[in-house]
């Protein structure tokens, strides 16, 4: 009787990360801010200016095959699970007075480097950013609503910052506080940033807190 070969086992590729636009270029990280600069006035509305979307991503099809046993043990699993990415750290030298405005400044590099601005969160440990406080002004479900929208640059002050999800970049201005801000938001950035986590301020004590277990 002939024998019928064995099919190949299909594994599916792990996913990591997505760090790059939908146009196939390489976000390249944002330059660090050479001191601080003269405050930027507040952006009218939204932050920063309104770009195009990227073209919808087509949804992945699901290539995995059923394993078989093969003639020498048991059957493979179909799938592996994947350990959860660790975000790459950039520190960008500011001073609490510069802070904001370094962040700012690294948003906007994000969005021209192809990034879109649903991708972006922003933490704050000392006074909220000025779109923060504008959209508070409406109260606090139509804040939060910009939030769920997922549509634009995201603002949030570190003790309300636990609220919000997960995205690609999260960037921190350490802009004053107390210390216990700065422990928070950068406890909350890490584990909500997917690919990149920026943080703007003092580098010793930045390090001093990530340092401590962050």
């Amino acid at each position: 009787m002939p024998l019928i070969p064995e099919e190949p086992q299909i594994h599916e590729k792990a996913q990591g990360p997505r760090a790059t636009p939908a146009s196939g270029r390489t976000a390249p990280t944002p330059r660090p801010v050479p001191g601080p600069r003269p405050a930027a006035p507040p952006r009218p509305g939204r932050p920063g200016p309104v770009r195009p979307a990227p073209p919808a991503q087509r949804a992945s099809r699901d290539t995995t095959a059923e394993a078989k046993p093969g003639p020498a043990g048991p059957a493979a699993p179909a799938t592996a699970a994947t350990a959860p990415a660790t975000p790459q750290i950039q520190l960008i030298p500011a001073t609490p007075d510069g802070a904001l405005d370094a962040a700012e400044e690294a948003v906007d590099l994000l969005l021209d480097s192809g990034r879109t601005p649903g991708d972006v969160l922003v933490i704050t440990t000392g006074d909220a950013h000025p779109w923060a406080a504008h959209e508070l002004s409406f109260g606090d479900t139509a804040y939060w609503a910009q939030h769920d929208a997922g549509d634009d640059v995201f603002y949030a002050d570190a003790a309300v910052a636990d609220r919000a999800a997960s995205r690609a970049v999260v960037v921190v201005a350490l802009n004053g506080g107390p210390e216990a801000a700065a422990v928070t938001a950068l406890a909350v950035a890490h584990s909500r940033a997917g690919a990149l986590l920026i943080v703007c301020g003092d580098p010793q004590r930045i390090n001093s807190v990530l340092g401590a277990g962050v």
